[in-house]
């Protein structure tokens, strides 16, 4: 039994970071676009139309407001771990350092799954608006081929080419892929600014009745969904390791993104 929660000391975490030939390139701007970019491939521009509003209705701003308090006291826990072992793992090495090692364990793959279910979301959300761009040009891919079969359909091949694509560019370093994420999230932050000045002109207060059509339930529900797309900010301390002084950098980069 004691085997099974044993412990690694912050001291033989450091040392065993230290040992790594990871490459430091990431400054608290980056982590904190690297965050911001996170939060809304996920959240503004996938599941609030298609999941959270569904439930909330336009309520949904409450479900929003509800899930950024929740994710407010889970980012300064992840920025107090970060600051204090700065090392690549995220909850996998805090847990592995505060509880033991088959708690760890269970996290990591914990961990893992919520990563494959969000990144599913978005490459399947990212689908949908490809199409819906062909779409704007006269054409559309057949169905078959954006549609899982648990859906009737064949593959979503685009879910999966654009993955592969992101995975690609991972794969070249943090040095390249902080880059293109940092034009990205730019682009991203421009367009919801313009979405917001252009559609502050069409704002219909009829269309808000009812505000809350399946009451406290509905909003829950809706910031259960809305949770999801806050965990952007949570990925930035499994990039421990490639920050210039993490100590600093990564508590700045977790509360500044949420």
């Amino acid at each position: 039994m004691g085997k099974l929660f044993k412990k690694k000391s912050i001291e033989q975490l450091l040392e065993q970071s230290q040992n790594k030939s990871l490459v430091k390139t990431l400054g608290a701007f980056d982590l904190t676009l690297l965050g911001i970019g996170a939060v809304i491939g996920t959240g503004v521009l996938v599941l609030t139309g298609l999941v959270a509003a569904n439930d909330a209705g336009p309520a949904v701003i409450f479900s929003f407001i509800l899930a950024s308090i929740v994710c407010g006291f889970a980012a300064l826990c992840y920025a107090e771990f970060a600051s204090t072992i700065p090392v690549s793992g995220s909850v996998y090495t805090y847990t592995y350092a505060t509880i033991g090692e088959v708690v760890a364990h269970l996290m990591g793959w914990t961990l893992l799954s919520v990563y494959l279910l969000t990144m599913s979301a978005v490459a399947n959300g990212w689908s949908s608006y490809f199409n819906n761009f062909l779409e704007g040009f006269g054409f559309s891919l057949p169905k078959e081929l954006i549609t899982i079969p648990a859906n009737g359909g064949l593959v979503n091949l685009p879910a999966i080419c654009i993955t592969l694509l992101i995975t690609w560019l991972l794969s070249r370093g943090t040095k390249e892929s902080k880059k293109v994420n940092n034009f990205m999230v730019l682009v991203k932050l421009f367009i919801i600014l313009l979405f917001i000045i252009v559609g502050a002109f069409y704002v219909k207060p009829s269309n808000w009745t009812p505000f809350m059509p399946y009451g406290i339930e509905g909003v829950v529900t809706g910031g259960a969904a809305v949770f999801c797309a806050f965990l952007g900010f949570d990925a930035l301390s499994t990039s421990a390791e490639e920050v210039k002084n993490p100590q600093r950098n990564l508590p700045i980069g977790i509360i500044s993104s949420l």
